[in-house]
């Protein structure tokens, strides 16, 4: 039956509105910081309240608004990571994986725990005299020691560099294969998602979007905030103009489809997205759109070339319409942040595009004149629960 999860909280001006449902493997909640994850994880565990609505795990009760149950956080079982670790300062090591044992402390269970994430030479030493990569396998081993029902992860890798962040990883995927329990991990980042995680769930200013498998979101993330949560960079509002073409005025263009667009589209469909890698230098069959490239700039990364451009000589002024302007803050945001950040100077009403290009180390760089594009690689996206 898995985990389920359907509550409502206010707290000032804040409004948490979450609900999923997750069954084995390790459930992601993605968000930027503020979105409310970290409240919605305090509320599983108990140490939050919400106002309403219900909490069960397997079909048992934590939290149920109607029938007034409310089970403490020690009778939850849940295995709880926080963002510091929150080991006992004045406990050793082996100390802080006893205590996780409840009553049935086991010396020798707790020795096995610290050999099995590598810390067994570290049993008498003090959390102030441990590193941060220290710290949390010795936050990995009291979870595995308490042996709990329900896994909770608050941005564990979050403090660490790239290559411990790694290794850490796949011990800790080790360690929730080994545990076959449900596990819910807060995070920002779509790395983690993608590798660690098989469904997620996407908060904006406290409201939770559809689960998704993890497969399924980074290639249709369906909404405005799971496209940009994905880590797409090329996102804008949109309309729909006809049945095969798509208006984009922040960067100047109409997208043709030539095998045209669903039939729900003017109703649904309030922004585009489109993955840096997906244009093309030459010409596909099945290519059916062409932007020239106009102003561009260049950056580049080890093993990429990435192009900051602006289309050019295309059908659509390059400024945001009045009518889309005034479909809400949501695209007010999105055109002031992109031009903001992305617009070169003189021209602070239109955005550029990104195209990303892996670097080939035998033949010298050019950028094109032309980049082409297959309408199937452009996401049609929705309004975010939150502005809708």
């Amino acid at each position: 039956m898995g985990l389920r999860v359907d509550i409502r909280k206010k707290t000032g001006d804040f409004q948490l509105q979450v609900c999923f449902e997750t069954d084995a493997g390790l459930h992601a909640l993605l968000g930027a910081s503020g979105s409310g994850k970290t409240m919605t994880l305090k509320c599983i565990a108990g140490i939050m309240t919400p106002d309403e609505g219900q909490i069960s795990l397997d079909g048992r009760i934590f939290f149920d608004s109607g029938k007034k149950i409310n089970l403490p956080p020690q009778k939850r079982r849940t295995g709880y990571m926080f963002q510091d670790y929150a080991l006992f300062p004045t406990m050793t090591v082996l100390q802080n994986v006893l205590a996780a044992m409840g009553r049935k402390k086991d010396t020798g269970r707790a020795a096995d725990y610290l050999r099995r994430f590598q810390v067994q030479d570290l049993a008498d030493r003090y959390p102030g005299k441990l590193s941060g990569g220290q710290k949390q396998r010795v936050a990995m081993a009291r979870i595995a020691a308490q042996e709990p029902a329900l896994i909770l992860l608050d941005e564990p890798f979050s403090a660490l560099d790239s290559h411990l962040k790694w290794v850490l990883q796949n011990e800790m995927k080790s360690l929730l294969d080994t545990a076959g329990v449900p596990a819910v991990l807060v995070t920002h980042s779509r790395d983690e998602v993608y590798r660690l995680c098989s469904s997620v769930c996407c908060l904006q200013d406290g409201i939770s979007e559809r689960t998704l498998p993890v497969r399924d979101f980074f290639k249709n993330p369906e909404t405005v905030t799971g496209a940009r949560l994905s880590g797409c960079k090329n996102v804008a509002p949109a309309r729909v103009v006809d049945g095969h073409t798509v208006e984009v005025p922040l960067w100047g263009i109409r997208l043709h489809f030539g095998s045209g667009l669903p039939a729900d589209a003017p109703a649904r469909i309030r922004a585009v997205e489109i993955r840096a890698h997906m244009f093309h230098a030459e010409r596909g069959e099945e290519d059916d759109n062409v932007l020239c490239v106009g102003r561009y700039e260049v950056l580049e990364d080890p093993f990429e070339w990435n192009v900051s451009f602006f289309a050019a000589g295309n059908a659509c002024a390059p400024h945001l319409s009045e009518d889309l302007a005034e479909r809400g803050d949501l695209w007010k945001v999105i055109a002031e942040e992109d031009s903001a950040a992305n617009s070169f100077a003189g021209e602070p009403s239109a955005a550029p595009l990104l195209w990303r290009t892996a670097r080939d180390p035998r033949r010298a760089f050019t950028v094109p004149e032309k980049l082409y594009l297959n309408s199937s690689d452009v996401m049609l996206l929705r309004d975010s629960p939150a502005s809708e």
